[in-house]
């Protein structure tokens, strides 16, 4: 029962936090909206009801705002609960997101539309596909090699990650310098400049199915940490468990990179974070790493929109925030390491 109370209090503070979050996100920035004035606003867009909110306020919080702050909930939340998933498969918390060379594969797809001129929308598609074409890849490495591994699996993400990483140089040596190199190097480093409300619809239904997949197999990715003899024993269909959370967790990654671009450090940190609030079972892990990656990237966003008059890239807060961070992590479990 004190565990249980435990992990209630903790969601119950972090809701509170996440909440807050938003609203502060949805109130600053070059042009300052009232806290209450931004519940003013959301409450009469959600129950469609006329209010006294000031016009200009309100297209600033729904129309620029909002559908940044739901794109950063959505792919925060993608990203730290594929990284929770990733470490609990491959039983070991150093691996991240893009350990099947899903943000890498991404990262080319996104590469190859621009080059070829495509929209935004285009683009979009290019990122997904070519995040799920490299898993592809990846999976067909130990197929090849008969040696269905799980620490083969891994060293495949990294050749995969490796080759992704020499295409996409030759992509930007063949780059138009003014144009379309710089639409490439920014949209790696990851931006939410340019997400719309379209962009979060396209990938929120993908997000919703794949988050709950994962939810529900949260208790068996714990027998899973155990070893496979162990889960096999348990009555664990442990190929079929670790293929679905793979899978799962590869959609949410490439639908998070195909509207965002390349976040680092997310999806390793805040896992880690969830257990150290809450303690290693992936039941309470997984929804506890969902607000944490969501509060984490809406506050890195605002960051980025507020600090400097030119919009900061999000991988170089990521970076300059998660690395520290991760450092303190490692120090705290140097015991254990």
């Amino acid at each position: 029962m004190k565990v249980n109370n435990e992990y209630r209090n903790v969601f119950i503070v972090i809701s509170i936090v996440f909440i807050a979050g938003i609203i502060i996100s949805l109130s600053v920035g070059r042009y300052v909206v009232s806290f209450s004035e931004v519940v003013r606003i959301l409450v009469s867009f959600i129950f469609q009801t006329e209010g006294t909110q000031d016009l200009v306020a309100q297209g600033v919080v729904l129309n620029l705002r909002l559908p940044r702050v739901l794109g950063a909930i959505l792919v925060g939340s993608s990203l730290a609960i594929s990284g929770a998933c990733y470490q609990g498969v491959f039983k070991n918390q150093l691996v991240s997101p893009d350990i099947l060379g899903v943000s890498s594969g991404a990262t080319v797809g996104a590469a190859i539309a621009i080059l070829l001129g495509g929209d935004r929308f285009m683009i979009q598609i290019g990122a997904f596909l070519g995040g799920i074409a490299a898993v592809l890849l990846t999976m067909m490495i130990p197929k090849l090699l008969k040696n269905t591994s799980t620490m083969l699996l891994v060293l495949s993400g990294i050749i995969v990650g490796g080759l992704m990483g020499s295409i996409i140089g030759i992509i930007k040596f063949l780059a138009d310098p003014d144009e379309q190199l710089a639409e490439i190097v920014y949209w790696q480093m990851g931006s939410l400049a340019k997400v719309n409300l379209p962009d979060v619809l396209g990938i929120l239904p993908i997000v919703v199915i794949a988050t709950v997949i994962l939810l529900s197999l949260s208790w068996r990715i714990n027998i899973l940490t155990l070893g496979d003899q162990e889960a096999q024993l348990s009555g664990v269909n442990v190929k079929m468990i670790r293929s679905i959370v793979i899978i799962c967790a590869t959609m949410l990654t490439a639908s998070s990179v195909s509207i965002s671009g390349t976040i680092g450090w997310l999806g390793l940190v805040i896992p880690h974070l969830a257990r150290i609030l809450i303690g290693p079972d992936n039941v309470k892990v997984f929804p506890i790493s969902l607000l944490l990656g969501s509060i984490f990237l809406v506050t890195i966003d605002t960051l980025a929109r507020v600090l400097t008059t030119a919009e900061l890239p999000l991988s170089i807060l990521t970076g300059l925030i998660g690395a520290p961070f991760y450092f303190w992590i490692l120090s705290r479990q140097r015991v254990r390491l």
